[in-house]
């Protein structure tokens, strides 16, 4: 018994005397990193009052420490970042739904300032800024370099001033400069209307009033309709849409799912991961949708789409999304301020993340652009019989026949002009006819088990 005990001190002592072996050094390299951080602290007040003392120039000192703080920041990712005071209350106030501005969503790539996306019913959008646009300069000052959110000052501006901004688009040879009149934007989150028997629902912005919007814009349609039998199916349309709030996004989804995952939130603790779940409940009562995406499609947008896309909820039509897969944080700061940070990436129930690589359409529809010498169609081209003089009239139609036929006639040709309005909107709308005329068991699973 003695030998044992002294087993086990002599254990004891010697996997002390090894843990002080390995964590000696450790210490030594913490010690070291910290003093090596002191030091850069101390080179960085160096250069501070080098500054103050010896630019050609007096400097604004505080001005002069923010862009310190958001050099570091942005130094991260292109969506991290400082708020002043005011900046911050412009974001909080964007996040309500009204803001002024020009109404892009916008990031930096490579130096320059990218177009996410213009919002439904801005200024950028009516002058026909594009999702994809590099805006190179503004008002003549070039933003090569700059920081996003210098950048982003520069476009801000009292309200009814104008603004000229320089584009670079793919296709066109050669830069050219757009006018903008700078306005209070005023976001309607989700717009609702009827085309034929499917409700569409635009989603343009996720803010606090998206969900709200969008259960009053759907009870408003299928109430019009004359209850939810008289629908085939519901188009969620996101395209350009650059996304927002995170809470919306998942509102949306378990809006329409009546189980499982939505979205994981993953940072860089692992156990400070979140997940996200849905709740019984399905506003569309098992019918189809169908989610139209495009390149502007981004963040909480695409939450949306890949939480239905991957319970095979929804078929998602269009083009490749965004890729935003992450997650910022606002975070305030003394003085009102406050910084973005980037604190998780978002991963869809299938545990992919979409960082980078975007949401890819189940089934891909490129938007044709027209152009000026598309002024010719088919429509007019070709007679049919009816057309010829002195044709036979068919005397087998009743009254109630040759309504009926007239109308058929009438939503085919507003078919026919929204086909050639918005050839994606079309495209999606003819997916849920079809899985209508083929009847629930051409549903997805999740749709059919609800019905």
């Amino acid at each position: 018994m003695q030998k044992l005990f002294l087993a086990a001190v002599g254990g004891a002592a010697l996997g002390l005397l090894a843990t002080t072996q390995i964590a000696g050094p450790l210490i030594a390299q913490e010690a070291a990193r910290s003093t090596s951080i002191y030091e850069q602290l101390d080179l960085f007040g160096d250069i501070f009052e080098r500054i103050r003392a010896d630019y050609v120039e007096e400097v604004d000192e505080s001005a002069l420490i923010e862009a310190a703080i958001n050099g570091m920041l942005t130094s991260l990712d292109p969506h991290s970042g400082y708020l002043s005071s005011a900046d911050a209350a412009a974001m909080r106030l964007q996040t309500s739904g009204e803001f002024g501005g020009l109404g892009i969503e916008v990031t930096q790539e490579e130096g320059w300032v990218k177009v996410i996306a213009p919002m439904d019913g801005t200024p950028a959008e009516a002058a026909g800024v594009l999702a994809g646009d590099f805006i190179t300069a503004v008002n003549g000052e070039t933003l090569l370099g700059l920081p996003l959110q210098d950048a982003i000052e520069l476009m801000r501006g009292p309200v009814g001033s104008e603004i000229i901004i320089t584009l670079v688009r793919e296709g066109s040879p050669e830069p050219f400069e757009v006018s903008i009149i700078r306005d209070t934007i005023q976001l309607t989150a989700v717009r609702a209307r009827t085309e034929g028997e499917t409700v569409v629902l635009r989603i343009i912005t996720f803010s606090d009033q998206t969900f709200p919007d969008l259960t009053e814009g759907l009870a408003e349609q299928i109430a019009a309709a004359g209850g939810i039998d008289n629908i085939n199916g519901i188009v969620l349309d996101m395209r350009n849409n650059p996304g927002g709030l995170l809470n919306q996004a998942i509102y949306v989804s378990d809006a329409f799912l009546e189980a499982g995952e939505i979205v994981s939130t993953r940072g860089r603790d692992p156990a400070a991961g979140d997940r996200y779940n849905a709740t019984p409940g399905d506003l569309a009562m098992g019918k189809p949708i169908v989610i139209l995406i495009n390149g502007g499609t981004a963040s909480a947008s695409e939450i949306v789409a890949g939480a239905l896309q991957d319970h095979r909820r929804a078929i998602v039509v269009g083009t490749q999304s965004f890729g935003k897969g992450s997650v910022q944080t606002l975070m305030p700061l003394t003085g009102e301020a406050a910084m973005r940070l980037t604190t998780a990436r978002y991963y869809t129930p299938s545990g992919r993340s979409i960082q980078s690589l975007g949401i890819a359409p189940d089934i891909i529809v490129q938007q044709p652009v027209p152009t000026d010498d598309e002024v010719a169609t088919e429509e007019g081209l070709f007679l049919s019989e009816s057309d010829l003089r002195g044709a036979l009239g068919n005397d087998s139609l009743t009254e109630d026949e040759l309504r009926l036929l007239e109308e058929e006639r009438a939503r085919g040709e507003a078919a026919a002009a929204l086909r050639q309005e918005d050839y994606q909107l079309a495209y999606a709308i003819d997916i849920l006819k079809g899985l209508s005329a083929l009847g629930p068991s051409a549903l997805p699973a999740t749709a059919a088990v609800v019905q």
